[in-house]
């Protein structure tokens, strides 16, 4: 069975299906989805999700884009979440200089993701990062505040196999999803190739960035076996194995997963 690790089912592109498709998960070979916040509003409706499903759990956070929803109130509401049975992360919380070239804008985000690595240390739940275009502050910053004792993943990596290394060697994971699929993944195929196999994550990011053969439809978790297979491909190994490793890697980051 597979376990989905970073998924946006309370986006709107699921309005018209939502709970036929979650409900018929488990029989399609998914045995458990972390629904993941990018920011106050989501992390509410994926509150919602994880406690009306019992295999779908809550990552709670904002994504750098949304940091204009972040105040000491609303953060005080985000530390109050942590403390849910079915929250299992702090996320999705990090750095995207990709759509923000602005200085004091990319300084806000800098400022709310160590505050949201503190959070996730306090509470002691591991961390979801993006991180898009910003590897040096990002690398920085999880220096910063010593990462290495926060456990947790690099959302949709992108950045180099050498830098994985970097990452890996601190403990965290690599999540991997449908752009391992795309001919023009090269970066991503290396890193798949170099990295130990138990320290990849399944992941879709749903409904966005769906694998071949349906690369630019609606991603959801049923399309994972497409990166399993390219995986397995790349690594020279069976599918089943990569299933099973993958799935024990996100038992071990994710404990408080039933």
């Amino acid at each position: 069975m597979i376990f989905e690790t970073h998924a946006h089912y309370d986006d709107s592109k699921f309005d018209s299906d939502r709970d036929a498709l979650l409900a018929s998960l488990p029989s399609k070979g998914i045995e458990r989805v972390i629904n993941v916040g990018a920011s106050i509003e989501s992390t509410k409706t994926t509150l919602a999700l994880a406690e009306k499903y019992d295999y779908v759990y809550a990552a709670v956070g904002v994504h750098p884009s949304d940091i204009d929803g972040l105040n000491e109130e609303t953060f005080q509401w985000l530390k109050e979440q942590t403390q849910n049975p079915k929250t299992v992360a702090v996320g999705e919380i990090g750095l995207d200089y990709y759509w923000e070239k602005e200085p004091v804008v990319q300084r806000l985000q800098q400022e709310w993701f160590m505050r949201q690595m503190e959070l996730a240390r306090t509470c002691q739940l591991p961390v979801i990062i993006h991180s898009r275009d910003a590897a040096e502050d990002t690398m920085k910053i999880m220096q910063a505040s010593n990462a290495k004792e926060i456990p947790g993943v690099i959302h949709c990596y992108s950045y180099s196999k050498e830098l994985a290394r970097e990452f890996v060697k601190m403990g965290y994971y690599i999540g991997v999803g449908g752009v391992v699929t795309f001919k023009n993944a090269k970066k991503l195929k290396e890193t798949v190739e170099d990295i130990p196999l138990d320290r990849i994550l399944l992941e879709t990011d749903c409904p966005y960035m769906a694998p071949e053969p349906h690369r630019g439809s609606r991603n959801d978790s049923t399309l994972l076996p497409f990166v399993v297979a390219e995986i397995a491909r790349i690594k020279g190994i069976s599918e089943q194995e990569v299933i099973e490793t993958t799935n024990e890697n996100a038992r071990q980051l994710f404990p408080k997963v039933k």
